[in-house]
């Protein structure tokens, strides 16, 4: 499993959201893309030969399509990793007209 993970969940449904693409980015190069699964997971975010290292990193998720109006097309969550021995989850929550976030475990 990544340490670097996420889950999207439509807080609408109250369900996962598959089929999501979601893009990491450590500083302002992109690392990986994956699409979420029928769990509103992306179990494969950062590649087993990458090593995890300190810095800045950002999530981006393609969000246009999950609702009939999707006043965010594009979320992205900006994030630090203090700590490359910890595993990172970050979640995202979402509805047509707003999100959020917040470090899981």
């Amino acid at each position: 499993m990544s340490r670097i993970s996420t889950h999207v969940l439509n807080t609408v449904t109250g369900k996962p959201a598959a089929g999501v693409r979601v893009h990491l980015y450590s500083g302002e190069e992109k690392v990986n893309s994956d699409l979420t699964n029928s769990d509103g997971r992306c179990p494969n975010l950062l590649p087993d030969n990458l090593p995890l290292k300190k810095g800045d990193y950002s999530l981006q998720f393609e969000t246009d399509g999950l609702f009939d109006t999707c006043f965010y097309p594009k979320v992205t969550i900006k994030f630090r990793i203090d700590g490359p021995s910890w595993d990172y989850h970050v979640p995202l929550l979402i509805s047509p007209f707003g999100y959020t976030t917040y470090r899981g475990s």
